[in-house]
């Protein structure tokens, strides 16, 4: 019979290989050192829970998809799918992994952390065209629009449409914001949905950078 350590080794390998994620950055991510993450994906020592807790959350999984022995599960499976037909299509959807970044405001503008978090994985059927991320958003000044602490989908342009939401670098470029851009004559500004915040005036002097466009969020229940 195998061991915990044994399961939860074959997973981690089988995660890091079919999310094509190398175990540096996995170690990165999670604080540790790579040698760390190499004991644990050949099952000679075995992680904390909360380093296992971090590593579901990196691969938007449950610690369960890392403990559960597949073995049994494809065992199982091929006893009661061996009378199915072969000439069925498999229409498990394929999905697309696309990098979270740091935090983005939605309300005072916060230090935008241009370092990976984490992947979240869709359905391409779902997905614009573009260079895409994920941005998770910190504030109220978008709400009802943007929940505080959704996730949302930015596809990267230097431009949008006047009204659109954009995540725009302000400040130098060293702060991010998620704002609807108003453009009035020469005048730009990055308008709130909450109208208990003002608005950020684009200047000469106090100039802007846009990231993308806000395409749509998501929520984690």
């Amino acid at each position: 019979m195998r061991t915990q350590r044994e399961i939860f080794a074959e997973n981690l390998q089988s995660l890091l290989n079919s999310r094509d994620v190398s175990q540096k950055v996995l170690a990165e991510h999670l604080g540790v050192s790579e040698t760390s993450v190499s004991y644990w994906s050949r099952g000679e020592k075995y992680p904390r829970i909360d380093k296992i807790q971090k590593i579901a959350d990196y691969f938007n999984i449950t610690m369960r998809d890392l403990m559960d022995d597949k073995s049994k599960t494809s065992s199982s499976t091929d006893k009661t799918t061996s009378d199915r037909p072969h000439n069925l299509i498999d229409l498990s959807p394929i999905t697309v992994r696309i990098p979270v970044l740091g935090k983005i405001a939605c309300g005072d503008p916060i230090t935008a952390e241009e370092n990976l978090i984490g992947y979240r994985y869709e359905s391409p059927d779902l997905l614009p065209s573009g260079k895409l991320i994920f941005l998770q958003a910190k504030g109220d000044s978008m709400e009802p629009t943007i929940p505080n602490g959704s996730y949302v989908l930015i596809r990267e342009q230097p431009d949008v449409e006047n009204g659109e939401i954009a995540a725009v670098l302000v400040n130098g470029d060293t702060e991010a914001t998620l704002k609807r851009v108003k453009k009035q004559g020469d005048a730009v500004f990055l308008m709130p949905d909450n109208p208990r915040h003002e608005p950020y005036v684009i200047t000469a002097n106090n100039p802007a950078r846009i990231i993308g466009k806000a395409i749509r969020f998501t929520q984690d229940l």
